[in-house]
């Protein structure tokens, strides 16, 4: 089994601990009512995606 030669150094573990890091959610808003929506998700309160209604896409929302 292999083992590491050298130590890790701390600037190393840190870079690349920092790209795990949590960052918020980018929320857009929606074309037709105005609330804020993550991207590529469709309006929990227009139940609209992008240019298309609810009714032409089946929507599952948690109640």
């Amino acid at each position: 089994m292999a083992a590491p030669k050298r130590r890790t150094s701390k600037m190393k573990q840190r870079t690349r601990l920092a790209a795990q890091a949590w960052r918020a959610p980018k929320l857009r808003q929606c074309p037709k009512c105005g609330s804020s929506v993550p991207g590529h998700t469709a309006c929990p309160t227009c139940k609209t995606y992008t240019t298309r209604s609810g009714a032409e896409i089946i929507i599952e929302v948690e109640a």
